[in-house]
C-alpha cells in the first residue's frame, strides 16, 4: 500500500533553456529576478525537492496515523480547523506570521530555519500600501 508516497524521490528535470534570452541560454537576473532564473534551472542537489516537501510529507502522515489510530473525524477535524485558520483575513501589505496554522500543527514550540533567517526585517515585502490593496483588488 503506497499511502500516497512515491516510491522513489522525484525531481525536478533540467529544462531547455531559451536560447533567445541571452549567449548562456538564461533568462537576464536584471530583467526578470534572481528567482525567475532559478526556476529554469532546476534542482541543485537530490535532497533539495524531499527538504522542500518536507512539512507537506510529514503533515500527511500524521494525519494517516490519526486515520488509523482514532478514526476518521480526527484529521477531518484538524483539516477543518486548519482551513478555518487560513480564512482569518489581514490588509495584503501586512505580513501574517501563520501563529494559529503553527498551534495547530505543533510547530509553535520548535525554532527552525525559517524563524531565525526569514524575519521580516529581510524580507522584500516592503511597498505601498495603498498600491499593494489596490493591486490584490484589480484597481491597479
Amino acid at each position: 500500500m503506497s499511502f500516497g508516497f512515491a516510491s522513489k524521490p522525484t525531481s525536478k528535470s533540467f529544462e531547455e533553456p531559451n536560447t533567445s534570452s541571452n549567449t548562456y541560454g538564461i533568462q537576464s537576473p536584471f530583467d526578470s529576478g534572481l528567482s525567475a532564473t532559478r526556476k529554469t534551472i532546476g534542482y541543485s542537489h537530490p535532497l533539495e525537492a524531499s527538504e522542500k516537501n518536507y512539512h507537506k510529507n510529514s503533515e500527511r502522515m500524521e494525519m494517516l496515523m490519526l486515520r488509523n489510530t482514532q478514526g476518521l473525524h480526527a484529521p477531518m477535524r484538524l483539516a477543518m480547523e486548519l482551513k478555518s485558520s487560513e480564512k482569518i483575513g489581514r490588509l495584503p501589505f501586512l505580513p501574517s506570521s501563520n501563529l494559529m496554522r503553527d498551534v495547530i500543527l505543533g510547530r509553535d514550540e520548535d525554532i527552525g530555519f525559517e524563524d531565525i533567517l526569514n524575519t521580516s526585517e529581510f524580507r522584500e515585502q516592503m511597498g505601498q500600501p495603498h498600491a499593494v490593496v489596490e493591486k490584490s483588488l484589480g484597481i491597479l
